[in-house]
């Protein structure tokens, strides 16, 4: 294979292994992120140019961008474009479609973006959903007050995670938030919010069929981590368990129903409190929160790794997986750098190495142990580290 020419474009600090396998297979990496990300560690040992777009907030101007990145290929052939982040996907697929560069467009780019979109080909394609309602006509609005119960979560379309989301206890507080929004109305939906278990199933994808799924249960819903302060935590499902088989299946049919062709996908789904899952939301990218290191210690598959692979070669073939069970357990911390030593049994394989935060993960071939020590641990961090903060309107490092 002729040697190819990646582009990598990542607002955040992230998609470190993505690039390190990319160079090590021959290519020529290329990053575009963030002017204020010019101090971050960055594995420029396999980087040959990095480019600086000026922003705020990690927000770019797209214009501009495609201008610079246009420039570039005056004298660079760029061959493949990878969003290593959420927040750059569109970014990645407005580029893919000026350049004509292979890869994920505009229109498949929406589906693993924008929620409303996700929401309703999931919908089409006879998925179950929680109700929901675009945020636009007024009298559908009404109409949907009307049939459906609250509470409601009003949900911004295009964030990610539990960036900017907020629950409505009433028609009263809805109607309160959407004059507040004004004119951005538009770009939310309102949902009923479903009490339960959320779960995420982490893929690897080629040529439309899932070669790789593993299904994980949150200790917590993470908009309740997020919001009201809690410990973050995530752990592999029993293997071959009714609901793990269930979510694997529902996993494999969306992403057919949405179309992408081969990279790698984070979906989440809630188990509601009477039993029936529903489908939550769905992205073309690695999750975040140190959930790639979750999956790696339970099977083995680091998605970074594997994702620039299948990108970059024709002949990709997924390694076997192995069916171990992992845990992640993540805090804010009060100490700048908490102390992680006294969680010293055998099980424990990774410590996170962040100011004020405490996180780590466990792995054992016994997915009873898992849980023991998961409950363990998590109690010791509320103990131990814990604090909080508030969650940005806006997304942050």
């Amino acid at each position: 294979m002729n040697k190819l020419t990646v582009l990598c474009i990542s607002s955040y600090e992230k998609g470190f292994d993505f690039m390190k396998q990319a160079k090590e297979d021959g290519s020529r990496v290329l990053l575009l992120t963030s002017q204020s990300l010019h101090e971050a560690p960055w594995p420029k040992e396999s980087i040959d140019e990095i480019f600086y777009m000026p922003d705020v907030n990690k927000e770019w101007n797209i214009e501009h961008m495609i201008n610079a990145v246009s420039f570039l290929a005056r004298k660079e052939q760029i061959d493949r474009i990878i969003a290593l982040d959420d927040f750059d996907v569109e970014k990645a697929a407005r580029l893919r479609e000026h350049m004509r560069v292979p890869g994920m467009g505009d229109t498949t780019a929406r589906y693993f973006r924008d929620k409303l979109a996700m929401r309703m080909r999931a919908e089409e394609e006879g998925i179950n959903v929680p109700p929901f309602v675009h945020v636009l006509n007024y009298d559908k609005i009404k109409k949907y007050l009307s049939e459906v119960e609250p509470p409601y979560v009003l949900k911004p379309r295009m964030q990610a995670g539990a960036i900017g989301i907020k629950k409505i206890n009433n028609e009263s507080e809805l109607w309160q938030n959407l004059e507040i929004l004004g004119d951005r109305q538009s770009f939310f939906l309102l949902e009923k919010y479903v009490p339960g278990n959320i779960y995420h199933v982490d893929s690897i994808i080629v040529n439309r069929e899932v070669l790789f799924a593993t299904a994980s249960q949150y200790g917590l819903p993470p908009m309740e981590v997020a919001h009201e302060g809690r410990v973050f935590s995530s752990r592999t499902m029993k293997r071959g368990s009714k609901d793990e088989r269930k979510l694997i299946s529902m996993n494999d049919h969306l992403l057919k129903s949405l179309g992408l062709l081969k990279g790698v996908s984070h979906s989440e789904f809630i188990k509601s409190n009477e039993g029936k899952f529903y489908f939550l939301e769905t992205s073309a990218r690695v999750g975040g929160a140190n959930l790639a290191d979750l999956v790696f210690y339970a099977t083995g598959i680091n998605l970074w790794r594997e994702w620039a692979k299948l990108e970059l070669n024709d002949r990709y073939k997924i390694p076997q997986a192995k069916n171990d069970y992992s845990a992640i357990l993540q805090s804010l911390s009060k100490q700048e750098w908490p102390d992680m030593n006294s969680f010293y049994d055998p099980e424990v394989v990774w410590r996170l190495k962040k100011r004020f935060h405490a996180g780590l993960i466990l792995t054992s071939p016994n997915c009873n142990r898992v849980e023991e020590l998961m409950k363990q641990y998590t109690e010791r961090f509320y103990n131990e580290f814990f604090t909080s903060a508030p969650v940005p309107e806006k997304p942050m490092d």
